[in-house]
């Protein structure tokens, strides 16, 4: 049984944009929770609970930032999966 190469390629694009679109939440919580890890060290503030807010709010408004952008992305592959649909099914 082999693999259609379609599908292989459909596959790693999917990775590929997975890892994209996960980017700007992702990196808004890793710069935010680097900037309240250092604010924490240099004030001695060492409570947990303290980081979960601002990296949440980082989070969620670069996702509202980012949302036409993902959308876009996600909607682009969709339709390319589709218009391979009839290819592949063959």
């Amino acid at each position: 049984m082999t693999v259609d190469p379609v599908l292989l390629q459909l596959g790693r694009e999917a990775i590929a944009l997975v890892l994209l679109v996960s980017l700007p939440p992702l990196g808004a919580a890793l710069a935010v929770g680097l900037v309240v890890g250092v604010l924490q060290a240099a004030t001695q503030i060492q409570d947990q609970s303290v980081g979960v807010v601002p990296r949440l709010a980082a989070v969620i408004g670069a996702l509202a930032a980012a949302a036409p952008w993902i959308g876009a992305r996600v909607a682009r592959f969709a339709s390319e999966c589709m218009e391979l649909l009839p290819r592949v099914a063959a």
